[in-house]
């Protein structure tokens, strides 16, 4: 071996110890991306180097194209490697989404071990240890008008950017969905406990979803919080435009009471919050 090839790579491996250090968890293409500004090498090399680290215990491979970094002096075994950076990485267009969105920002009334993110691509669940990670399609509405990325945050998690729905979006997504909240009690206690949501913003997104079940309950919750978060009589007017026009059921497996002026049967647990009775 001649001294020039010795030292390109002595110089590649340093650099990927600096990719490695910014990188906690990447993708394969993030890692090409870099060989390819670097001109260091093709998709051969890529996969090589990626099995030499993994086989020397400094790489975990956690699915096919997903890779998290072990830092010196732990092993494969025993790294807890950050579940929500997984998450982040498990599509290219992935946004934490739902219940995994009250977690990141620290809202949820409850910490699950399922992380949830929107993306286009089809993904099948996977689970990693005792985590389980579930891709959701995103509505319809939102991939139709180009708003994806409405109502979306990003934010920055050991060294990485990961996007995240914002608070006000995850309001009127857990409504829309709650079977992706954990629960009413969940849901409740969780939306609840934020000190603050741009009602304006709120508003908004719930008449783009472009649903009046969905724009009658956040209608319904703003109502009943609007003292808590400073919602105004203009807000709830402009989501009673929009409500539908015979009563729908907030949850179609609960017993409820029908609320005429939001067109929508209420589950009894949610109007009494009968789990506010045992702490």
């Amino acid at each position: 071996m001649n001294l020039v090839v010795l030292i390109k790579i002595i110089k590649l491996h340093m650099d990927m110890k600096s990719f490695f250090a910014q990188h906690p968890v990447f993708t394969a293409s993030e890692f090409t991306e870099y060989l390819n500004r670097g001109e260091k090498g093709n998709v051969s090399t890529r996969d090589n180097l990626l099995a030499y680290h993994v086989n020397k215990g400094q790489l975990l491979r956690i699915k096919r194209g997903l890779y998290a970094v072990i830092p010196a002096g732990m092993t494969p075994v025993d790294y807890p490697v950050d579940p929500y950076l997984l998450a982040s990485r498990m599509a290219d267009d992935a946004i934490l989404a739902y219940h995994t969105a009250l977690d990141i920002h620290a809202k949820s009334y409850s910490v699950y071990n399922q992380f949830l993110f929107l993306t286009e691509r089809a993904i099948r669940p996977m689970s990693f240890r005792n985590y389980r990670f579930k891709a959701v399609r995103p509505p319809g509405t939102l991939l139709k008008k180009g708003k994806l990325e409405y109502g979306t945050r990003s934010m920055e998690r050991s060294g990485l950017e990961l996007k995240v729905t914002g608070l006000e979006r995850t309001l009127v997504d857990l409504l829309d969905r709650p079977e992706f909240g954990g629960g009413w009690e969940e849901i409740w206690r969780s939306l609840e406990s934020v000190e603050f949501y741009n009602i304006d913003e709120v508003v908004e997104y719930a008449l783009l979803l472009n649903n009046a079940t969905t724009v009658a309950k956040v209608g319904f919750f703003l109502e009943k919080n609007d003292k808590r978060f400073f919602v105004n009589q203009k807000h709830l007017k402009t989501l009673k435009e929009r409500i539908p026009r015979k009563p729908h059921y907030m949850d179609k497996h609960l017993k409820g009471r029908l609320i005429n002026r939001w067109n929508l049967i209420v589950p009894d647990m949610i109007l009494e919050k009968s789990w506010s009775e045992v702490l």
